[in-house]
């Protein structure tokens, strides 16, 4: 589907060490987890599932196949980018290509790294690329309002709606709010859908923290946790340090033991790479065959026919029926043809809404 999330954050903050740990990551670990560059400092990962590990076990394919997000290490951003200072233009420009914001934050004291905004101050860090991205979308909505303004005197209704909108967005944002925190029905996000607005997007927080606190916080994580609250955003902890160290080791045996001599069940790459697929409401449905075993990305709610087209669009086009087994059914079960005599395989049609998990294959005529 070609989905993004760029990773942003003040200079010396962690965030290329995290793009770093999750190139690394993925060579070190081949077997099940791939990053593939398409550009300087953008690539694609695969998405951790450990479904798709299990249904490969039962069914034994040629080939397993993951899905993937795409990761972009957006260039760090200092107070005036709205206006262009630093490299203001080209890290707004790439923000509006994303779906998703990975914000990392400084969480920790060290004074061998250096900090030009002083004390350490993860609220603080978090207003300013706030403000930044809203000052950007301030500037885009009184554009688009001046124009429709203009347009009032004709009395057309969807004008004078646009209107309404655009002036609770310019409110909004005047107040340092981001638009994502504002109730909008999807009709009226649709008035605004073709400014890209900058912090319409969804927000995954990274509290990057020392390795005393990497499974519990600490009061920077504790500030900035308490910052975001109410604000329809994820956050999660790591040490991104800890993270590039696992992700170097290419012996599987040796960062097992690294893990857990650091308590740790996976690498927290893992889960940031899973935070930023379900802040994108992304959902998962898997094939499974002799060939390959794999998992394709849908959005959540997605009817049957509509999902079918990810695999290609002639299975969209000419749907006739899905023939679908619940995970866990598959799971229980062991196979197909075990599901099927148990009947635990149902036939849906084009009104089915396709689950998290499910496990499909798709009839279809063109």
């Amino acid at each position: 589907m070609g989905l993004q999330a760029g990773i942003v954050g003040l200079p010396n903050v962690g965030k290329s060490t995290l793009f770093n740990a999750v190139s690394n990551s993925a060579k070190a670990q081949a077997s099940n987890y791939r990053f593939c560059t398409i550009e300087p400092n953008t690539g694609l990962v695969d998405v951790p599932d450990e479904r798709l590990q299990k249904l490969a076990e039962l069914v034994k394919p040629q080939r397993i196949v993951p899905t993937q997000i795409g990761i972009v290490d957006i260039a760090g951003l200092v107070k005036g980018a709205s206006k262009g200072e630093g490299l203001g233009n080209k890290f707004l420009a790439n923000i509006r290509e994303v779906d998703a914001i990975v914000h990392v934050i400084r969480c920790f004291e060290d004074e061998n790294i250096l900090r030009d905004e002083g004390a350490i101050d993860p609220v603080s860090d978090k207003e300013i690329i706030d403000t930044e991205l809203q000052l950007k979308d301030l500037e885009s909505v009184e554009k688009k309002l001046s124009r429709s303004e203009k347009l009032l005197k004709t009395g057309d209704p969807k004008v004078k709606a646009e209107v309404d909108v655009l002036r609770r967005c310019k409110e909004h944002l005047e107040k340092g709010k981001s638009i994502r925190e504002l109730d909008l029905s999807k009709e009226e996000r649709a008035a605004i859908s073709d400014l890209f607005l900058l912090t319409e997007k969804p927000v995954l927080y990274v509290a990057n923290v020392d390795e005393a606190s990497m499974h519990t916080g600490n009061r920077f994580s504790e500030a900035l946790k308490a910052s975001v609250t109410g604000e329809n955003s994820l956050m999660i902890l790591m040490n991104n340090s800890i993270e590039a160290q696992i992700a170097e080791m290419e012996d599987p045996g040796d960062r097992q033991l690294f893990m857990e001599e650091y308590k740790m069940q996976e690498p927290a790459l893992n889960k940031l790479i899973r935070s930023t697929y379900r802040l994108l409401r992304l959902a998962t449905y898997f094939t499974a065959g002799e060939q390959e075993v794999r998992a394709w990305t849908i959005h959540e709610g997605w009817k049957a026919p509509l999902a079918a087209g990810v695999i290609h669009t002639d299975f969209e086009k000419g749907f006739i029926k899905a023939e679908v087994i619940a995970y866990q059914d598959f799971l229980q079960y062991g196979s197909e043809a075990a599901c099927r005599e148990n009947g635990k395989l149902r036939i849906e049609g084009k009104e089915y809404v396709v689950k998290d998990g499910d496990v499909m294959h798709f009839r279809f005529n063109v």
